[in-house]
């Protein structure tokens, strides 16, 4: 290999691998070119939730997540008329994880809790 190619993937390479991944379990639709279009925002959508991934590239022990991708992407899901955003996010190890406000996590639980018939201990 010359000196000027380089075997390494670009980032597109993982975070693709990451949306679909992450996409297909939750029961969301990837959104074409990572929601870089005027009409359709985030990287994965549904209805009623709106999901923005980040991806790291090779494995790492920690990950920041910065509060300006929460705003912008609950900003797209009102926008868009979804109730729910999240913020999607892995370590580069390929476990993925996904980050919503307490408010909304709440929601989420009390609606689990209905569903499963317990009220928790």
């Amino acid at each position: 290999m010359n000196r000027f190619m380089s075997d390494k993937k670009p980032t597109r390479h993982y975070s693709a691998k990451q949306e679909k991944r992450a996409s297909a379990l939750l029961g969301l639709k990837v959104t074409p070119n990572s929601g870089a279009t005027a009409f359709a925002k985030g990287d994965a959508r549904d209805q009623n939730l709106l999901v923005e991934f980040k991806t790291l590239t090779k494995a790492q022990k920690s990950h920041s997540l910065q509060k300006e991708w929460f705003d912008k992407n609950q900003e797209e899901a009102f926008a868009t008329g979804r109730r729910f955003s999240a913020v999607g996010f892995d370590f580069g190890d390929g476990k993925d994880y996904i980050a919503v406000s307490v408010e909304d996590f709440a929601e989420f639980y009390g609606a689990w809790k209905q569903l499963h018939g317990g009220e928790g201990e």
